[in-house]
């Protein structure tokens, strides 16, 4: 009876230990990673494909047809998710003259992206962001009358960002989250060039852009038929780093650790832990080999930000003409989205957007030193947040893709890895909240004065 006891105590205590490690921010992120709904992305990308063409060019005026409906339908649709959270989106256009360029601009036209903003609690002026693309367009680029159903490119990723506000619009974040369909994607990426010119212009700190540019394609021109992945795309550096940093890194290494690529380690990491049958492939380039996609703008602008896409494209399915040929469909048809596809990308979405806006700001100005010495040195400034519990160091192989090994080391700023040598790994530092949410992790950009 008292061993009986005893395990009874032990089990219990195992128990209690079990539900109170299991932080806040886990329980959110399980709640989220199967809270999208595969019906309500299908059914606004049937309302997306009902405007009959989403060119840049097409009508702004009919109620039900042409980019001008579509955007108005979208701001509709996100002032309808912020009714439902008592006025929680701040929905507005956001949009610019573009002069004719007399290759796909033919005319002067007025871009207009659809915003929606989630207003941080803590850092208001701090965004991560979700977007999509409105337009489409067919064979002839600057054809802005004929049919355009425009499903996999781009109505999924619009799509995903109004499923992704109705999930997240429910929580509330200490970050500001936005949700935003970009214009003028097919015609040169001006909808992205506008918004990262307005986020400079008004001082946006925007920790990372996830545009999502055709996720609801499992049936590929290679003949692959694939539901478990999608890839990441991400620059390997940010357009912002100077010739000091770049000649350093031939020295300190950091070449695959930008922020962009930091930020896709995310993605990759928050898909192993909380998706299932599903995994992230890490792409190490900008985009598509010789193609481009809206986060690019946000990358040349100095911005962290990548893109989330489809494993296996169809070509036949994007900018055509609707016809069939030799026994070959062509067109970007309805009949080409796996609407459960497009819910579980959209689900990565959620998750990550939701593990950084509930996160502390990452630490700044982390340093390294430890050259020709038998440990590892990392200092930082610390983030002045009382929700912060304290850093956790990481370090992995210089030829590892993802962080293997980390350390919790408590709420300091100045770190020393014993017997850790500085010459075989790669090191970061992220701040953690008491939450249990993690900031981006920072790579080391700078050593640590002597004598410091």
């Amino acid at each position: 009876m008292v061993f009986f006891k005893t395990s009874v105590t032990v089990i219990f205590i195992l128990i209690s230990f079990t539900s109170f490690s299991q932080s806040k921010i886990d329980k959110i992120l399980t709640e989220i990673s199967t809270a999208t709904s595969a019906n309500r992305i299908e059914s606004d990308i049937k309302k997306l494909v009902d405007f009959g063409t989403r060119h840049t060019l097409s009508d702004t005026v009919s109620t039900t047809q042409g980019i001008g409906a579509a955007r108005r339908w979208i701001k509709t649709a996100f002032e309808e998710v912020s009714k439902d959270c008592n006025n929680c989106l701040e929905v507005s256009f956001l949009g610019d003259l573009v002069k004719a360029d007399g290759r796909r601009i033919l005319t002067d036209t007025k871009i207009v992206n659809v915003l929606a903003i989630q207003r941080g609690t803590k850092y208001p002026n701090h965004y991560i962001i979700m977007s999509g693309d409105i337009d489409s367009r067919v064979s002839d680029e600057n054809d802005f009358t004929s049919v355009s159903p425009g499903a996999n490119d781009n109505a999924t990723g619009m799509a995903g960002a109004l499923e992704a506000s109705r999930v997240l619009s429910k929580y509330k974040f200490p970050v500001s989250i936005i949700y935003v369909g970009l214009s003028g994607e097919e015609q040169g990426l001006y909808g992205g060039k506008i918004m990262a010119k307005h986020a400079k212009d008004n001082n946006w700190n925007i920790i990372g852009v996830l545009n999502n540019d055709m996720i609801g394609n499992v049936e590929g021109i290679d003949g692959v038929i694939d539901n478990s992945t999608f890839r990441v795309f991400s620059e390997a550096i940010s357009m912002e780093s100077t010739e000091k940093e770049r000649a350093s890194m031939r020295y300190y290494g950091g070449e695959v650790d930008g922020p962009s690529r930091q930020l896709a380690r995310r993605v990759d990491k928050i898909t192993d832990d909380y998706m299932t049958n599903l995994d992230a492939i890490m792409i190490y380039r900008l985009d598509r080999f010789g193609r481009g996609g809206h986060h690019r703008p946000f990358n040349d602008a100095g911005f962290t930000g990548v893109r989330i896409m489809e494993t296996h494209e169809n070509y036949n399915r994007q900018h055509q003409d609707i016809r069939e040929e030799n026994g070959i469909k062509y067109g970007d048809v309805l009949e080409g989205v796996n609407f459960e596809y497009a819910a579980k990308l959209t689900a990565v979405n959620c998750l990550t957007l939701a593990s950084i806006a509930a996160a502390p700001l990452a630490p700044e100005n982390v340093m390294i030193a430890g050259a020709v010495q038998a440990s590892t040195r990392l200092k930082w400034e610390a983030v002045k947040d009382e929700n912060i519990i304290g850093y956790k160091i990481y370090w992995r192989d210089t030829t590892s893709p993802q962080w293997q090994y980390s350390r919790f080391v408590g709420n300091i700023s100045d770190y020393t890895l014993k017997n850790i040598i500085i010459d075989n790994y790669f090191f970061g530092v992220s701040s953690v909240g008491e939450n249990g949410a993690e900031s981006l992790i920072q790579f080391p950009r700078k050593l640590i004065p002597s004598g410091m």
